[in-house]
């Protein structure tokens, strides 16, 4: 006896729901061959503000817990990651036509920088704030803290879930919540790493994935008022010099395309943060 498969209908990822978008479009996502694969949501400039309005209420919970919470947090992505380890590699061996031997080391580089930035969650701030020397009878400490809401275009031309990880990851480590608009031609990955977040303790609205245009909806996302950072690590091939003018009308601190996929570094973490100092009387007894 025959059966039906089960197709999966693929949503946005907004406030730790999974929403269709409000326009009620779609796109299809298919092979590189052409030959369809599925049908994902395209978002729109309301789903992109309800996604912002999601990351502001999360901020304050996420951004107020400990820094070993946040890294038991960023693990616990690993571990669900892991044991979901066939579903990615057909997904990507699927969308973005890679040998089963390279969808499956994207996956394990994916699951490394998860570890990786978890592991610099409660360590960070030793590197990146310091004691500073003041004469007086002052101690003056500088600390890092997180920026707030960050806006992200991930990595459009290959490594859809890497990509992807390697822009979230950094941002989260610090405290900041963040939107992110996903691979547009290669969205399944994004959709399933959603699945994981929304049962890996991440709270939500922590993290919130848009699939569809980066050209339609970064424009809202750069002029958004409540928008603390924009990252145009994807955003080679859109006008991103207008996105840049756009972030400065509301002071967003803003970084730029890059080649390829951010390798995971110190710097990617410390760039969404704001210094605070303090200044404190030592004891004169």
């Amino acid at each position: 006896m025959t059966r039906l498969t089960v197709p999966k209908t693929y949503k946005l990822y907004i406030g730790g729901k999974f929403p269709r978008s409000e326009s009620g479009r779609t796109y299809e996502v298919t092979t590189k061959k052409g030959a369809f694969l599925a049908n994902a949501a395209l978002a729109s400039r309301k789903d992109a503000r309800d996604a912002v309005v999601a990351a502001r209420s999360a901020f304050n919970g996420w951004s107020t817990a400990t820094a070993y919470n946040r890294g038991q947090v960023l693990y616990r992505i690993a571990e669900l990651l892991e044991g979901r380890r066939e579903q990615f590699i057909d997904e990507l061996m699927a969308t973005e036509s890679l040998s089963k031997s390279a969808a499956t080391a994207q996956l394990d580089t994916a699951i490394d920088a998860w570890v990786w930035y978890a592991g610099w969650a409660d360590k960070y701030a030793q590197v990146a704030g310091n004691g500073n020397p003041v004469s007086g009878p002052y101690f003056n400490l500088s600390t890092p803290e997180p920026s707030g809401i960050i806006a992200i275009v991930a990595p459009q031309d290959s490594s859809s879930l890497l990509g992807l990880v390697s822009v979230i990851a950094p941002a989260l480590v610090s405290g900041n919540t963040v939107v992110v608009v996903a691979h547009q031609g290669a969205p399944l990955s994004a959709i399933s790493l959603s699945e994981v977040l929304a049962t890996s303790d991440v709270p939500g609205g922590v993290v919130n994935i848009l699939t569809g245009s980066p050209a339609e909806i970064a424009p809202w996302l750069a002029s958004h008022a409540d928008v603390n950072g924009l990252d145009l690590a994807g955003a080679e091939q859109l006008e991103w010099v207008d996105l840049q003018i756009a972030a400065a009308d509301t002071l967003k601190r803003v970084s730029g395309p890059v080649v390829g996929v951010p390798a995971p570094s110190i710097e990617r973490i410390v760039q969404w943060t704001e210094t605070k100092t303090v200044w404190h009387t030592k004891s004169m007894i």
